[in-house]
């Protein structure tokens, strides 16, 4: 019998999220597929607009990266760094960022 089938039968077998969760632990990859989740939300969060002028969008140290097409978009974003901080954080569910940088 192999140790797979004596862990299944004797009750120590473990589900297989419970695996994933373990090995994203040991590589210290959760924070990172978090970080991967909410930047694939970025136009759901912002909207279309700040969506389609957005060229680059990086998580760093805490510190979102944002590089625009648009001065204009630029300056209106840089005022209201706050509001896009709460935003990510709340879709991450926990504090990701404490600041965003414009490129």
């Amino acid at each position: 019998m192999s140790e797979w089938d004596e862990r299944k039968r004797s009750g120590n077998a473990q589900p297989m999220k419970e695996l994933v969760d373990k090995l994203m632990s040991a590589y210290q990859l959760q924070g990172k597929m978090t970080e991967m989740e909410v930047l694939s939300k970025w136009e759901e969060m912002m909207g279309k607009a700040v969506a389609t002028r957005t060229t680059h969008l990086q998580i760093r140290m805490g510190v979102l990266i944002l590089r625009l097409n648009s001065s204009v978009m630029r300056d209106e974003l840089a005022h209201g760094k706050q509001i896009i901080i709460e935003r990510v954080n709340q879709t991450a569910g926990k504090q990701i960022i404490h600041d965003v940088w414009f490129e």
